[in-house]
C-alpha cells in the first residue's frame, strides 16, 4: 500500500485525509483545480486492467463550518472529475441535513451539493446512517454497480 494523496494533515488540528492504492494498481495523482480555493479532496487516476477503463478515485473532507468559495471549488473539482468513464468519490461530506432518500435538502448549502450530485450525474450508494443518525459519509459514483460492499462499519470496495 502506498499514499498517493495527502490533504488537512498540517493544516488543522486533529484532522487530515490520506488516499491509499495497492502496490498492485498503476495509478497517478491528479490535480483537479489545485489552483484555487484549497479543498482537502485528494483524486487519483487508477489504469484499468487488460482493457477495463481506468477509474477516477477521490476522496474528501468537508469541514462542517467550509465556506462558498471552497464548496465552489470542491464541485468544480467533481465536475471535471466526472467526465470519467468511471469514478468514486469517498468521504465525510458533513452535510446532515440532506434526505438521500427523497434527493431533498432545506438549507442553501446542502442544496448546492444536491445540485452538484445531480449535474455531474452521480448516485449515492450509502444506504444507512454513518454517524449519529445522519448520513455523513458517502460514496459517489457515476457508474452502477461500481462500488460493492457498501456496509456503515466496513469499507467500501471497488467490484
Amino acid at each position: 500500500m502506498r499514499v498517493v494523496g495527502l490533504a488537512g494533515i498540517l493544516s488543522r488540528r486533529g484532522g487530515g485525509i490520506a488516499l491509499y492504492v495497492s502496490d498492485q494498481l498503476e495509478c497517478m495523482e491528479l490535480h483537479l483545480g489545485m489552483d484555487e480555493e484549497w479543498t482537502e479532496s485528494p483524486w487519483v487516476r487508477i489504469k484499468g486492467r487488460a482493457g477495463a477503463e481506468d477509474i477516477i478515485a477521490g476522496v474528501c473532507y468537508r469541514p462542517p463550518d467550509q465556506g462558498d468559495r471552497a464548496d465552489e471549488a470542491l464541485c468544480r473539482q467533481i465536475g471535471a472529475a466526472s467526465c470519467s468513464q468511471a469514478l468514486v468519490l469517498m468521504g465525510d461530506f458533513n452535510h446532515p441535513d440532506i434526505c438521500w432518500r427523497d434527493n431533498a435538502a432545506e438549507c442553501k448549502e446542502p442544496k448546492k451539493f444536491l445540485e452538484c450530485v445531480d449535474d455531474n450525474f452521480l448516485l449515492q450508494v450509502i444506504e444507512e446512517p454513518t454517524r449519529r443518525g445522519a448520513m455523513l459519509d458517502l460514496v459517489l459514483t457515476n457508474k452502477e454497480g461500481l462500488v460493492g460492499g457498501r456496509e456503515a462499519q466496513g469499507q467500501p470496495w471497488l467490484q
